[in-house]
């Protein structure tokens, strides 16, 4: 493929990995209707840990994140590509590269229209129903970009791991110098003087 796909845009959706029907569509180059016909044409091909549709508020929340990102804020173009490429937590990249999607979504559709979530299964599947050289090859392409965000969160996860493992070791040395600490200002202090011997005579009591 001469053009370059466009980028995988991935969401965490009920705690799970899922990329949307605007998104998936425009990486098998088909439009969102023709993916979500021939969806719903296959829809037993599609259990609900392949797909599920997002409900009002959810997509509602997204919504509004998006708009709260985009309120004020002057460059927020050049603004949102930078997260994209160079944040990777806490979805904030993702819901800046979802910006377009949401917002085209909402004029061209109206507020009843609820998109689809496809989960890494789902997509693939999604690519079979298709059945375009496109879509097939993309399907590709769409499942690394799955496998490369959990590579990610697992290094991620290691990292946090190793960090929480210092920070309880660190406090464990520190415990240990605090006793040594408290053992050594003894010895460190100097011993009191002994009482001095009164030189001359003394009258008895």
């Amino acid at each position: 493929m001469k053009n370059k796909p466009p980028p995988v845009t991935i969401l965490t959706i009920r705690e799970q990995k899922m990329v949307l029907d605007s998104d998936l569509a425009a990486v098998y180059g088909v439009t969102t209707k023709r993916l979500n016909e021939q969806f719903r044409r296959n829809r037993k091909r599609f259990p609900a840990d392949f797909a599920f549709q997002l409900t009002a508020d959810e997509f509602e929340s997204l919504r509004l994140q998006i708009a709260t990102l985009d309120e004020g804020t002057p460059g927020r173009e050049t603004k949102r590509s930078q997260i994209a490429t160079s944040s990777k937590s806490a979805g904030y990249a993702e819901l800046a590269n979802w910006s377009q999607i949401a917002t085209s979504s909402g004029k061209h559709r109206g507020k009843a229209y609820r998109p689809w979530a496809f989960t890494e299964h789902g997509a693939l599947q999604a690519a079979n129903i298709l059945r375009t050289d496109r879509a097939i090859a993309m399907s590709v392409y769409v499942i690394r970009a799955f496998i490369e965000q959990r590579e990610k969160l697992a290094a991620n996860a290691a990292i946090l791991k190793r960090l929480a493992e210092i920070d309880k070791t660190l406090l464990e040395h520190d415990t240990a110098l605090r006793e040594i600490y408290q053992k050594l200002v003894p010895l460190l202090s100097p011993p009191p003087e002994p009482p001095r011997r009164q030189i001359g005579f003394q009258a008895a009591s």
